[in-house]
């Protein structure tokens, strides 16, 4: 329960409110977090599974690096997010700090840094001199890149920043305005008064002896069936590959159902039938058969050649992503594999979708994706934030990992030209989905 004092905060209510609006995008109800040695109003109030730990650490200048011992408290809780809201204005010797932390933390935990842009310098100081806000004065001034390269010296990657609040100070529908629809937008972003950063642990152990599931949704492509089975590489050592036929007109379930027989004997093959209608009813019914650690999708037009999955397997096992997207906008496509206004609209979807998920996207539209199956679970438990607007399986996964703060990469192919059947893809149809998606997630993540 949030106690009294958060209703005599006053100015810094409305900004509070605010900072809890946006956490709480990425940190869902029942994440657990921990907020470190809180020096305002503990943001983590708000949060229903919160702790929150207070280091010895005297105000002073000259004091030294904090005492982290109760840190060790933190391996056994087992955090999801550690919160630090404006920590770091305060500690003497950050990098002893990250280093320290980094101990206490496992493969799903995000460290979330929350501190104030030096522009707004003067104004905080003046803020602190009327008792606006509370009396410790920042020590310490720093920009991303700053904490980038310290997050880097000890073993922490950031994943995502962005900027918010524009105006800290609430007045009537013109603070809400300006906060969420100008603050996010790309040149007043810079002058934010705070900054967000979420970042991972990287854990020097790679991951050995993953098998993997490729889900290989498969609507009349009859001729590429065997092909496709004789050139997806044995990764794992219990690999399998599932296809799910989704009410073809040609004999494509038949030869799934042939090439199973022959094959089924050097290589684990499921065969389904698709219940419902679309790319995405395939991806998930094939996903919630898949019984191994790695979930990969591969389309079944051979567009993208098996040849490359060994190259995501590796960028998964060494923990150098934990949700791979292909590209195909790296190297030349091969004779009419992407049109024109395929490309164009392309471009523009990637660019969109960067912004809005703050993440870096070449090709938004490859169909062959890679992520761990506990993470696929946890995408799946959280699906109905965003709702059910994904036709065709990618965005959903894409949504989901932003949201849960997943690592994201791109893996550069060679987008291949059909050599059976004509393409499922209606260019403008699916466009106008597209722009529906972009939009609907730009309000549920970027303009809240």
């Amino acid at each position: 329960m949030i106690n009294q004092k958060k209703e005599t905060l006053g100015i810094e209510k409305y900004f509070y409110r605010l900072l809890f609006r946006y956490l709480s995008v990425f940190i869902r109800p029942e994440d657990s977090v921990i907020e470190i040695d809180p020096r305002s109003f503990p943001i983590s109030t708000f949060f229903k599974k919160s702790k929150r730990l207070f280091l010895n650490q005297d105000l002073n200048r000259n004091a030294g690096p904090a005492d982290l011992t109760d840190l060790k408290q933190l391996a056994a809780d087992d955090p999801e997010y550690l919160i630090l809201n404006g920590v770091l204005h305060y500690e003497r010797d950050i990098v002893s700090f990250f280093r320290r932390l980094h101990k206490s933390c496992n493969r799903k935990t995000r460290v979330v840094i929350v501190y104030y842009s030096s522009l707004w310098k003067p104004l905080i100081n003046i803020a602190s001199f009327l008792g606006l806000r509370n009396k410790f004065p920042e020590q310490n001034w720093f920009n991303f890149r700053d904490i980038s390269n310290m997050l880097s010296l000890t073993d922490f990657e950031p994943v995502f920043s962005d900027g918010k609040i524009l105006a800290p100070i609430y007045f009537p529908i013109l603070s809400n305005f300006i906060n969420r629809y100008i603050a996010p937008l790309p040149f007043f972003r810079s002058f934010c008064m705070l900054n967000i950063i979420v970042a991972r642990p990287l854990l020097k152990n790679s991951r050995e002896n993953l098998s993997v599931s490729v889900v290989v949704p498969a609507r009349n492509e009859a001729g590429n069936i065997e092909n496709l089975i004789k050139r997806v590489p044995r990764m794992g050592l219990q690999d399998e590959i599932i296809f799910v036929e989704g009410h073809s007109r040609d004999a494509t379930w038949q030869e799934i159902q042939k090439v199973s027989e022959k094959y089924g004997g050097k290589l684990k093959i499921i065969c389904l039938k698709q219940d419902g209608e679309g790319k995405a009813d395939a991806v998930r019914k094939g996903f919630e058969c898949a019984s191994n650690d790695i979930f990969m999708i591969l389309d079944a037009d051979l567009s993208v050649s098996p040849e490359v999955l060994p190259d995501f397997y590796r960028a998964i096992c060494e923990d150098k992503s934990e949700f791979i997207n292909g590209s195909r906008m790296v190297y030349p496509h091969e004779g009419k594999a992407m049109r024109f206004y395929n490309t164009v609209g392309n471009k523009f979807f990637a660019l969109a979708f960067s912004y809005v998920l703050n993440q870096r996207f070449k090709d938004i539209l490859c169909g062959t994706k890679v992520l761990l199956r506990d993470d696929y679970r946890r995408i799946a438990e959280n699906r109905s934030f965003f709702g059910e607007i994904d036709p065709f399986g990618d965005f959903d996964l894409i949504f989901g990992a932003a949201r849960l703060g997943l690592k994201i990469i791109e893996i550069p192919i060679t987008y291949k030209e059909r050599s059976y059947g004509t393409t499922n893809i209606r260019r403008w149809k699916h466009g106008a989905i597209l722009l529906k998606m972009l939009l609907r997630s730009a309000r549920k993540i970027k303009f809240v």
